[in-house]
């Protein structure tokens, strides 16, 4: 009982906690975490393989003997974290004291070798643990043992980090005495005879509980949490028996849980949930698509195929809320495509979460999550658990705990699909990661919006989410099949094996009925398409417009000579610019796009919605300029549309924002059309466009995209038509797999002459096999975890996570600020100096540079770190800005870098030019 788990210092006061304390603490917390915070579904992959009983027994197992190795001398000599000597001498008296001899004169050679978690795995195996529950107390500190490790590794290489001195068989066997009375008591407590007898674990099953003993293991570390007392060390005159283990636990969870959990409810009335969460009466669509989904037994990935505006979020929300019920899931994630998406999804979710609330008398905890989450109103606003009392009225909450790694862990998140995609890149901790994920059920909106890249991150996400038999739910207005067979088929893969084969009555695969329910119900996947004919389809005159800047702003103007809103999307903040600055000031007119600061964008955002929004006093005429931003999350509506040539897809995303409400029109607007740029002639869509677009997908745009189309009938087809033959291609001339030197001379000659069904090929090959290097390996259900995060590199920030999964060129961030003659300020021209502007304020005034003004990322940053440092030295000591790097503009909003002239407007966002060089 002399053996320490802990130490340290409180106020000059001199602590331990005797290591069978954090055992047992560690014990009481993760037997507590199996009865009441996971999920249901997460219990059922757990017990595949083990009865209710064994698997009990298995999870005090892990928290019993996660630091076993503890009891060893290469631990016993590790100094204190704060290299407190007298703390550090007092502990080793007390182990002198007694019966550990010569523990204070040993001098380890190899002491770095033996990692408590590497040894307890090599003490326990030699013992007769098998080595599928070996792995999980290897690596319970975020990353398991290498697929070579053997126990053999540590035991013969380093004895003495094991039993101090092999020469001395006195103080050998002392320590080995010791170590077999822990693993008695320890095998007592949970009910194991023998360390043989702990069963063996599939690979799925031994990362779930890899992760609730992580959790555990840091709960039962926390000595405090928000000003209350935890697992506290005690003072060096106290020990084991002094503590009531029982009375500590309580005390503690009592402290922790302040959440309760989500008991998801069964749905019977489809209609009067809309009413009761939402206030409207369902539409068609979405009533037989519930009605539909709320049939489903075993419910797998869920696609929802829709046009915009129908109603999709409403559908994947209750659709969560039933198939949790069936699946016994207790959270949710929601994942979009951006920061200002999740955003916007957040107030929905949050909305409908309230209800939720409120209908069963609970706290729950929501979490946002994405890079600046911390400045979203709604979440800052929310209040914290802690500090409400259980009134019975039900509340939507933020807890503190759930942040960091611990995030996901929150039972209700959202936020950008990178935090999905995080599920399959190697990274110390993964496992947590997975852990709150597989209790979840997940939706996915706009699916088909992720490159390849990103896609084949997706679809080892979707093989462990269908590993841990976790609901799915994807949504999407213009879903290529291909993308729908690639992503049932990823998820069947990870629930029932790679050699599986789907059963389906239909030919689902080619399906091209629109709307479209498919979804996996066990191992039967389905399609439902009985949905009542639209009465009438939107005719949309297509009209390809070649010009000028100038003559494409007074065509522009033509249109809404006679009143009316001009939407026009372009494809680079630089384009949009310019075009704005066309347009004559005595037109109204707006530009958004993603060049603004956050405060500025959410005030244009606003605005914009107001004027041209649902149920918006519209102006008699408005010219709105803006990127692909405009295609996404906004509620807008236009008269009239002019957008830049894109693929076929993103087409119908902004044809979406045209005619989208029934509402009055000028009578010139009142057929609804559509004016594509860029089209510069044959196989020319200009630079900038061909720069952001795979040109050989424009082409195929271009081509198909007829002079009329019809909404929502003509959606599917379109896109079909141009994805099939991308994937067609693709396959026929993959060069995956078969060297130039295999191929046929006339494949290689024909492709030598499609260059840019070439350049698609070879970027698909190299995304594909880039994204492969850091990935995680699909689920294989007879392995153990050694070796599941080798090769993962260094440990990554969450902004180096994220871009890691979206392979984005890299790109700095600054907090934008200008100088007036010597006063520093914030653009809005407030001063620094004002206690007004805290730090929280000025870390708000992030913007992204662009890339084409940074060639050298690193050199850049550099330089902006020496100019912030000079200029602000107190941000180095400040929690809120010590990482941060600003730039400076003048009086007028203007600076130079790199070359680059820059100037900012709340108006018209940061724009930049080349400054010329003199002769």
């Amino acid at each position: 009982m002399s053996l320490w788990g802990k130490k340290g210092n409180n106020d000059d006061q001199e602590l331990w906690l005797p290591l069978v304390t954090h055992l047992v603490d560690t014990r009481y917390v993760i037997n507590f975490l199996f009865n009441n915070w996971l999920s249901d579904g997460q219990k059922r992959i757990l017990y595949q393989t083990l009865s209710e009983d064994e698997t009990l027994r298995l999870v005090r197992f892990l928290g019993q003997f996660h630091d076993i190795a503890k009891a060893t001398p290469v631990f016993q000599k590790e100094k204190s974290f704060n290299g407190n000597a007298d703390l550090d001498n007092e502990i080793l008296e007390k182990l002198l004291r007694n019966g550990f001899d010569q523990i204070d004169d040993i001098d380890l050679p190899s002491p770095h070798a033996s990692h408590h978690t590497i040894a307890g795995e090599a003490l326990l195996e030699s013992k007769g643990l098998n080595e599928s529950v070996g792995a999980i107390i290897g690596g319970h500190h975020g990353k398991p043992q290498s697929k070579f490790f053997t126990p053999d590794d540590q035991l013969d290489a380093y004895p003495e980090n094991f039993y101090q001195d092999i020469s001395n068989p006195e103080i050998e066997n002392h320590w080995k005495k010791i170590q077999d009375e822990l693993i008695r008591f320890g095998l007592d407590e949970v009910g194991y005879k023998n360390l043989s007898d702990v069963p063996k674990v599939t690979q799925p099953q031994a990362v779930i509980l890899e992760g609730i003993l992580i959790m555990a293991d840091w709960l039962a570390s926390c000595q405090n949490l928000n000003g209350k007392p935890m697992f506290s060390l005690i003072p060096l005159d106290k020990g084991f028996y002094d503590i009531d283990e029982r009375e500590r636990f309580q005390n503690a969870i009592l402290t922790w849980k302040v959440n309760d959990r989500w008991i998801a409810e069964n749905v019977n009335d489809v209609a009067t949930y809309y009413k009761k969460y939402w206030g409207f009466i369902p539409r068609p669509v979405q009533l037989k698509m519930s009605t539909e989904i709320g049939k489903i037994t075993d419910p797998g990935i869920i696609i929802v195929e829709a046009q915009t505006g129908i109603g999709k979020s409403e559908i994947s929300m209750l659709a969560a809320q039933q198939t949790a019920n069936t699946a016994g899931e207790s959270g949710l994630f929601f994942g979009l495509p951006t920061q200002a998406t999740s955003n916007a999804m957040f107030d929905r979710v949050d909305g409908w979460l309230n209800v939720v609330a409120k209908s069963q008398n609970s706290k729950l905890n929501l979490k946002l999550m994405h890079g600046k989450a911390q400045f979203n109103d709604t979440y800052r606003n929310l209040p914290e658990a802690e500090s409400i009392c259980d009134a019975g009225f039900g509340d939507v909450t933020v807890n503190s705990w759930f942040s960091g790694k611990k995030s996901i862990l929150a039972d209700f998140t959202v936020g950008t699909i990178d935090q999905l995609l995080l599920m399959s890149l190697k990274q110390k901790h993964l496992f947590l990661k997975h852990l709150g994920f597989s209790g979840k059920v997940v939706i996915i909106d706009e699916v088909h919006a992720y490159d390849t890249y990103m896609s084949s991150y997706l679809s080892k996400s979707l093989e462990w989410l269908g590993a841990y038999h976790v609901p799915v739910i994807a949504l999407s207005a213009t879903l290529p099949k291909e993308k729908r067979k690639e992503l049932v088929e990823s998820y069947a893969r990870g629930k029932y094996g790679k050699n599986f084969k789907l059963k389906s009555k239909t030919d689902w695969q080619n399906n091209q009925v629109y709307p479209l329910l498919t979804y996996l119900d066990g191992s039967k996947l389905t399609q439902f398409d009985d949905f009542e004919k639209v009465k009438k389809d939107k005719k949309i005159n297509i009209i390809r417009f070649n010009a000028d800047d100038q003559t494409t702003i007074n065509k522009i103007i033509s249109e809404i000579e006679n009143g009316g809103i001009a939407g026009v999307i372009v494809n680079t903040v630089k384009r949009a610019q310019a075009l704005k600055e066309l347009i004559p000031q005595d037109i109204p007119s707006m530009i958004l796009h993603s060049s603004f600061l956050a405060e500025d964008r959410a005030k244009l955002e606003t605005e914009l919605e107001k004027k041209v929004g649902k149920g918006a006093k519209r102006p008699k005429k408005m010219i709105v300029i803006g990127t692909q931003v405009l295609e996404q999350s906004l509620d807008i509506d236009f008269d009239v549309l002019f957008t830049d040539i894109a693929p076929i897809d993103l087409i119908f995303q902004r044809v979406g924002r045209l005619h989208r409400h029934n509402i009055p029109r000028p009578k010139a607007l009142a057929q609804p059309k559509v004016y594509v740029m860029g089209i510069n002639g044959p196989d020319d869509y200009g630079e900038g466009n061909e720069s952001i677009y795979e040109k050989y997908i424009l082409k195929l745009t271009d081509h198909y995209l007829p002079n009329t189309i019809s909404i929502p009938t003509d959606i599917s087809k379109l896109v079909q038509k141009v994805y099939d033959e991308v994937s067609k291609n693709l396959k026929k001339y993959s060069l995956i797999g078969s060297s130039r030197r295999r191929r046929s001379r006339s494949v290689s000659a024909l492709l030598d002459s499609q260059p840019d069904l070439k350049k698609l090929i070879k970027h698909t090959q190299n995304e594909k096999i880039k994204a492969s290097t850091f990935q995680i390996d699909a689920p294989a259900f007879c392995k153990t975890i050694h070796g599941w995060l080798d090769s993962s590199g260094k440990e990554l920030t969450e902004n180096e996570a994220s871009a890691s999964v979206r392979d984005i060129k890299e790109t700095i961030e600054v907090i934008l600020l200008k100088k007036v003659k010597d006063n520093y300020c914030l653009i809005s021209g407030q001063k620094l100096s004002s206690e007004a502007v805290t730090s929280e304020i000025i870390v708000q005034q992030l913007i992204r540079l662009p890339s084409a003004i940074t060639p050298n990322v690193n050199d850049t940053i550099s330089f902006l770190e020496q100019n912030t440092i000079r200029s602000f030295p107190s941000w180095q000591k400040d929690k809120w800005l010590k990482q941060s790097i600003a730039l400076v503009l003048d009086e007028n909003n203007e600076a130079d870098l790199n070359g680059y002239h820059l100037k900012y407007s709340s108006n018209m966002g940061l724009s930049y030019e080349k400054v010329m060089e003199n002769g």
